[in-house]
C-alpha cells in the first residue's frame, strides 16, 4: 500500500486531487487543453498516471472538474464582495470585473474549447457547472429590468451574452495581450452600453 501524505486516508485523498487540478490550472496558462495529455498532468502533479487515472478515468472527467474549483471559487467571492442594496448597474460591474478577476486568478479552458477536444458531452456537463454563474447573472439582469435600469432583454439570452463577452477575453488576459484593467474598462463599457436602458 502507498504511503499517504496526510492524517487519514480522505485527507490524502483530497490533498491528491488539489495537487492534480493545482497542476492542470499551471498548464493551461501556457498552453491549449489540446496540448495537454494525461501524462503532462501527472508529471506536473508529482504523481504516477496510474494515480492519475484512480481519480479521473479520462481527459474529460478531469477537465470538468477543474472547471467545477473555478465556479465554486467565483460564486464564493461573488457572495463575498457583491455589494448589497446596490444599484443592477454597479452590480452588473462588479459581477463583470469578478469574473475577469477569476479568469486571471484560475485560467481555465472556455466551453466552446472545451467542446472542440472532447466533443458535446463534456459541454453538457460543463454548462451545468456554470449554470450559478448564470443564475447570478440573470438576477441582475431581472432586477435592473425591473427598477427601469435596464431596457426590456430576453434575461436567459441576455445573460449568455455577456457570459461569452467576457469568456472572449480568457486568452488575451492569460496570454498578456491585455491588462486586467483594460479589459474590465472595455467589457464593462460594453455590457453597459447594451443593456442601459434609453436615458440612463
Amino acid at each position: 500500500m502507498p504511503r499517504i501524505s496526510a492524517p487519514n486516508l480522505r485527507e490524502h485523498r483530497a490533498q491528491t486531487v488539489n495537487r492534480i487540478i493545482d497542476a492542470v490550472a499551471r498548464l493551461s496558462k501556457d498552453r491549449g487543453i489540446d496540448a495537454i495529455s494525461m501524462t503532462d498532468v501527472a508529471a506536473e502533479a508529482g504523481v504516477a498516471r496510474t494515480v492519475l487515472y484512480n481519480y479521473f478515468p479520462d481527459k474529460a472527467a478531469l477537465l470538468l472538474a477543474f472547471s467545477q474549483r473555478v465556479t465554486d471559487y467565483f460564486v464564493d467571492l461573488f457572495e463575498q464582495d457583491l455589494p448589497e442594496g446596490a444599484s443592477a448597474g454597479s452590480r452588473l460591474e462588479s459581477f463583470v470585473r469578478l469574473q475577469l478577476k477569476g479568469l486571471v486568478a484560475h485560467p481555465h479552458p472556455g466551453a466552446a474549447e472545451i467542446t472542440a477536444a472532447l466533443g458535446p458531452d463534456a459541454y453538457q456537463a460543463l454548462a451545468g457547472h456554470v449554470a450559478p454563474m448564470h443564475k447570478i447573472l440573470c438576477e441582475i439582469l431581472a432586477g435592473g429590468i425591473e427598477s427601469g435600469e435596464f431596457r426590456p432583454l430576453d434575461v436567459d439570452a441576455a445573460a449568455r451574452s455577456v457570459l461569452a463577452v467576457i469568456g472572449a477575453e480568457r486568452i488575451p488576459l492569460v496570454g498578456g495581450a491585455v491588462t486586467l484593467e483594460d479589459a474590465e474598462r472595455t467589457v464593462i463599457a460594453f455590457v453597459q452600453g447594451a443593456v442601459r436602458a434609453p436615458g440612463k
